[in-house]
């Protein structure tokens, strides 16, 4: 591959002399060598600078062949002089440039990139020592006018970093248009979709402007180009396999061509080439076309474009229906990851710190369809976390002897808080459903992420614990079952996301079992609306403790005042196990009197300050506060009964203290009334 960077070079500033002695044309080069190759010198037609000279010859210099001048759109008129000279065999523009003028070819230098017998007295040299030597010459001549630095970026080679050299080569090419034009009505009809839509704008316009395929390339390793040779009379010869014998004179010395073909050509033919192709397997007649290809937007023409042409041609079908589209993984920056910058992850060091299912699932859930995502540890630290919650809860689980009950199936009789979960999961089954559907992946994770942490682990699986350590065995039977069911669920929905850590040992392969597909009655909506306010006022409870901050031992007496009694008295069991309370009365009408309160939408909680708040432990506390405070009062009154201070302080500095005191002050009474209300 070709890597561009920022180099340190030179503009040098040429004349090239009219034949007819007139004067000349100034133009500037990065890459004095390729002089020798030049074969015309162009400027805009739009140049009002140049309009009359079109059409005239220059004398080449030093090598003194006549040279046309052109006029090309190719050329920017405001970038250096608005002249450029054309070398079609060292440069792909000028290439363009002298097709469309007919201009001859001529190539300077060979495969080691040393000048050949078409650079004359520079024959032999390294493009480096011909540079060296033709500027010299230049010079000499008259013909160099001026040395510019002049950074730009050059193309080198990835592996050794050395500058590459574009030279004119003969290349194996494929003829596109024929190729092309079934693949773009494969997508304008239907056939094949994006995954957003907008990127099929990328399809066509490269598909429309699509150009011959230059399909060879000059490495030691890849499928060969199935060209053979004759060694006898040159005969070349395309064929599966080697001939005998050479078609045209019988002779049986050949030899293949030495070119390997291009990667994302051998890739092109992946979708069927992979089962057996081109004989008629069972795997081919299965698998192909398949329905989903999941690939980034940056290679959609070199790798998506070409497996839908190369599966309509060979094949006679699409490779695939739809083409899903994700970003690029970029760094917590939100740089492309790349060697230069020392930026990349190496998924393997991450597999081995994290494991293979937290980077699926930080992958997974951060993605949006098109859109590039950051890489983060503390993402990655996120989804570990997670899939230990899952392992977790499994444990929890099998702890409780589990093994007679059936994953698929669910108690007759099912409690306020079965209703509930069981509601929930349905939607969450619902809806991550949809999302897979939609391709909106990291949507589905995250919600799959939100039910099983929150709703199962942190709320269910702590509401279970009244039954399973109960001593009713009826109750706790059905609470298994419901556990199990609801637990399977969770690990069918995440399988797509962590197939590893969610796949039974004992039990037939989530992989191969049924999506889930759980559709709850409509009763149990009114259920999981009713649970839910008893769960607000949980909420509202553990938020009181926590500003207090309420040791998580001290059980508390609460009082709900709420319209809906019966909701909340089916409610104290929960309410006093994940609240921590000693007593729940449940009332139609409080009165509020030294008491803490906590609002949700449906009831008002009530507790005693004394039950928040150790009384004389408080009353220390505020003295001590006092103490301390009316100390810096007395310091700040001192300043500021002071005749001295307010006259030689600055104004600033007075109205500061003055500030102070009233804040304190302030603060004093405050104290004071909390110290009253204690007492």
């Amino acid at each position: 591959g070709v890597e561009f960077n920022e180099q340190d070079g030179f503009f040098w500033h040429l004349r090239y002399p009219f034949k007819d002695g007139s004067g000349y044309l100034e133009l500037a080069t990065t890459r004095p060598e390729t002089l020798l190759g030049d074969t015309a010198v162009a400027v805009n037609p739009n140049d009002e600078r140049y309009r009359n000279i079109v059409g005239k010859t220059l004398i080449l210099p030093i090598v003194g062949r006549e040279i046309p001048v052109v006029a090309d759109d190719y050329v920017e008129m405001d970038f250096g002089t608005g002249v450029v000279k054309i070398t079609p065999a060292h440069d792909p523009n000028d290439y363009e440039v002298g097709l469309r003028h007919n201009l001859p070819i001529i190539n300077v230098m060979d495969d080691s990139a040393v000048i050949n017998e078409n650079g004359g007295k520079y024959c032999g040299m390294t493009r480096e020592e011909c540079r060296k030597e033709i500027l010299k010459d230049l010079e000499a001549g008259g013909f160099l006018v001026e040395t510019e630095p002049y950074k730009h970026n050059v193309g080198s080679c990835y592996r050794c970093g050395t500058n590459i050299e574009p030279r004119i080569s003969k290349q194996w090419f494929v003829k596109m248009q024929p190729l092309a034009d079934p693949a773009i009505k494969a997508v304008e009809d239907g056939r094949i979709r994006f995954v957003p839509d907008r990127f099929s704008k990328t399809y066509f316009n490269w598909m429309y402007n699509i150009k011959d395929w230059c399909i060879s390339r000059q490495l030691w390793w890849g499928h060969r180009i199935p060209a053979y040779y004759c060694d006898e009379c040159g005969e070349m010869t395309v064929s599966r396999e080697m001939p005998a014998v050479c078609p045209k004179c019988g002779g049986t010395h050949l030899h293949q061509d030495e070119d390997t073909l291009d990667t994302w050509f051998s890739s092109a033919l992946w979708p069927f080439s992979t089962m057996g192709w081109p004989k008629e397997t069972e795997e081919l007649k299965y698998f192909y076309p398949t329905n989903t290809l999941v690939t980034g937007y940056d290679i959609i023409f070199f790798w998506v474009a070409r497996m839908i042409f190369s599966g309509l041609e060979h094949m006679n079908d699409i490779p695939f229906d739809t083409v899903f589209i994700h970003g690029l993984v970029r760094d917590a920056q939100g740089r492309k990851m790349s060697k230069s910058l020392g930026n990349g992850i190496d998924p393997m060091e991450i597999i081995d710190t994290f494991g293979a299912d937290a980077l699926r699932f930080m992958l997974s859930s951060s993605v949006s369809p098109g859109n590039d995502m950051r890489f983060s540890e503390e993402k990655i630290t996120a989804a570990r976390n997670f899939c230990n919650k899952i392992w977790n809860a499994g444990r929890f689980i099998l702890m409780n002897d589990v093994s007679d009950v059936e994953p698929d199936k669910l108690p007759e009789d099912l409690s306020v808080e079965d209703q509930w979960i069981l509601s929930k999961l349905s939607a969450v089954i619902r809806e991550v459903t949809e999302n897979m559907e939609r391709y909106e992946l990291g949507i589905a994770a995250n919600k799959v992420y939100d039910f099983a942490w929150d709703v199962f682990c942190d709320w269910y699986v702590e509401l279970a614990k009244l039954r399973l350590n109960g001593e009713n065995k009826a109750l706790a039977q059905s609470c298994k079952q419901v556990l199990v069911f609801v637990y399977t669920s969770i690990l069918k929905l995440l399988h797509p996301f962590m197939p590893y850590i969610t796949e039974p040992t004992s039990s037939e392969s989530i992989m191969i079992s049924a999506w889930p597909t759980y559709s709850c009655p409509e009763s149990f909506s009114e259920k999981e609306a009713q649970f839910e306010m008893i769960m607000d006022v949980i909420k509202a409870v553990r938020v009181l403790r926590a500003e207090k901050n309420v040791p998580p031992s001290k059980a508390l007496d609460l009082t709900i005042e709420t319209s809906k009694k019966k909701v909340f008295e089916s409610g104290i069991p929960f309410i006093k196990r994940l609240a921590k309370a000693e007593s729940v009365s449940v009332v139609t009408s409080a009165e509020v009197s030294d008491a803490v309160q906590g609002v949700t939408s449906e009831a008002r909680v009530l507790i005693p300050y004394s039950e928040l708040v150790d009384r004389e432990k408080e009353i220390e506390k505020l003295n001590r506060e006092l103490a301390s405070l009316e100390k810096d009062l007395k310091g700040l009154e001192g300043r500021l009964n002071n005749p001295q201070f307010l006259s030689k302080a600055p104004e600033a500095v007075v109205q500061g203290e003055r500030d102070k005191h009233e804040k304190l002050t302030t603060r004093k009474q405050l104290i004071l009334d909390s110290l009253e209300k204690l007492k």
